[in-house]
């Protein structure tokens, strides 16, 4: 007759134990007593007939048997973790957290949302406006938007739109004392940066145009704060077309310049390798997907 497994608490216990050296922090991961912790690890040395923990001048050290078990059970907790996320994550029910940089998240998703609700209405999207280190997923976020060159390892990442660069102003800037009638003229006014003063300095050497110092104009942390500015009449913006296109067709900014560059870099969406396909994260990439896909132009 096949043995039974030992009970799952008591091994719960023991990989809490084993992973910390400690019976009170595995008792506080547990949301148990310590006694509890001792009395699980007690009945499991009895169950498998072998000691898995030393106490040693008040130090709690596993045996030889003990490491040899924990480093097994650590492996197996772990797929069973994943396997549990899986599962959940194929459900088209429930919520989504999606976390993305605060610019995108105001100009182009919060407007298009509902569409998506109207399609999915089981799915509650959670939207995370935040910076963070482009991809590292943390635990929480189901999808992200990431900004960069698509280059992340471990993560499934699909180019969103085609980005093209471009000197943005108000009209009223246009229209005012100093004419804008050619590239070497922005020598005349103030220029918006968007974090640094790079992207300037790059799209100005690319596109061959001498004399314009970019070392002055304030600089911004986020780039719907750049474009508000321009809208005001405050400089000129190096915008990203796909993040102004509401400012460009409500008429509050205009491209003086026919002058544009391809972006190198552009907004991806972006989850586990290992989730794209499954349930409600594959239904928001395809949604967004399909979106982009029906708006994608040169503007």
């Amino acid at each position: 007759m096949q043995r039974r497994l030992p009970p799952l608490n008591a091994l719960k216990a023991f990989e809490a134990a084993a992973r910390h050296l400690s019976f009170t922090k595995a008792a506080d991961e547990l949301f148990v007593t310590q006694a509890a912790v001792s009395h699980q690890i007690k009945a499991l040395e009895e169950y498998l007939s072998m000691k898995l923990f030393l106490r040693r001048n008040r130090t709690l050290l596993l045996t030889e048997e003990g490491q040899s078990y924990f480093l097994e059970l650590k492996d197996i907790f772990k797929h069973l973790q994943e396997a549990t996320e899986r599962l959940v994550a194929k459900g088209s029910k429930g919520a989504i957290t999606v976390a993305m940089p605060p610019s995108f998240a105001s100009i182009w998703l919060v407007p298009r949302i509902n569409s998506f609700s109207a399609i999915h209405p089981d799915i509650d999207v959670r939207i995370k406006a935040v910076d963070f280190d482009e991809g590292f997923l943390e635990d929480d976020i189901d999808v992200a938007i990431y900004y960069g060159k698509g280059r992340w390892s471990g993560v499934q990442a699909d180019k969103l739109h085609r980005e093209f660069l471009t000197p943005l102003c108000s009209p009223s800037l246009f229209n005012g004392p100093k004419p804008l009638n050619d590239l070497t003229d922005l020598k005349h006014h103030v220029l918006l940066h968007d974090e640094t003063r790079a992207a300037w300095k790059n799209w100005l050497k690319q596109i061959g145009v001498p004399g314009v110092n970019v070392n002055h104009g304030p600089v911004f942390s986020h780039s719907m704060l750049v474009l508000q500015a321009a809208a005001l009449g405050q400089g000129i913006a190096l915008g990203n077309t796909v993040l102004a296109r509401p400012e460009i067709e409500a008429g509050r900014l205009i491209m003086p310049f026919e002058d544009k560059l391809e972006s190198r870099e552009a907004f991806y969406v972006v989850c586990d390798e290992s989730q794209a396909e499954l349930g409600k994260i594959a239904a928001f990439r395809d949604w967004i997907l399909a979106l982009v896909e029906e708006e994608q132009d040169d503007v």
